[in-house]
């Protein structure tokens, strides 16, 4: 090899290097300003957090009532009528019935009756 071909040879990678460092610095703060999106968007906001805690209680007391009420309108049932266990038994599966479709409507899994009732209307 030549000395004009060395020389030649190594002005070539010495672009070639800056080409690269320049390409990789550009990477780097595509990269840094990318990652400082994405943790920004992590944060967690504690008001979401408080509104699904809010939802919560609410579907947990809703289920909760209902089958104490099944359960209170039994035993009246039973008192009034003397059929003791078999009212309260029946009532309280209803209301543990009634209190699961109440958290599942809540949940979104189960449309509320006046949904139901319109999607089958004909629209015009």
């Amino acid at each position: 090899m030549s000395p004009d071909e060395n020389k030649q040879s190594k002005e070539g990678m010495k672009e070639t290097d800056r080409h690269l460092s320049e390409r990789l610095e550009k990477l780097g703060k595509t990269l840094d300003t990318r990652l400082d999106e994405a943790s920004a968007e992590e944060e967690p906001d504690r008001t979401s957090a408080m509104s699904g805690l809010s939802q919560a209680w609410k579907m947990s007391s809703e289920f909760i009532a209902a089958v104490f009420v099944g359960g209170a309108l039994g035993w009246m049932a039973d008192s009034w009528i003397g059929t003791r266990p078999w009212g309260m038994i029946i009532l309280l599966m209803l209301g543990f019935g009634a209190g699961i479709l109440n958290v599942l409507r809540e949940a979104g899994k189960v449309a509320g009756p006046e949904r139901r009732m319109n999607s089958g209307k004909k629209q015009d």
